[in-house]
């Protein structure tokens, strides 16, 4: 289960500590280069992956982690 300090799964009922972030645009909404993200536990990665996938929305699936990490990829020296 999630604490209130961490971030949580973007899946619709779940709970449970978000650990990967899938970054993602539509293109008849966003420009290329904007990035919407969602956050996935290891049980949802795959399906969320797939649902925007599908759409061709899905940009990059990035560890928690390293998306929060001072130099990476959801820094604000990337945007």
């Amino acid at each position: 289960m999630s604490d209130e300090n961490h971030p949580i799964c973007s899946a619709k009922g779940c709970r449970a500590a978000a650990v990967w972030v899938l970054a993602w645009n539509n293109p008849k909404l966003h420009t290329p280069e904007r990035r919407k993200t969602w956050l996935a536990c290891e049980e949802h990665r795959e399906h969320l992956s797939r649902f925007l996938g599908v759409r061709g929305f899905l940009k990059d699936v990035v560890a928690l982690a390293e998306w929060e990490a001072p130099s990476g990829p959801g820094s604000a020296a990337d945007r």
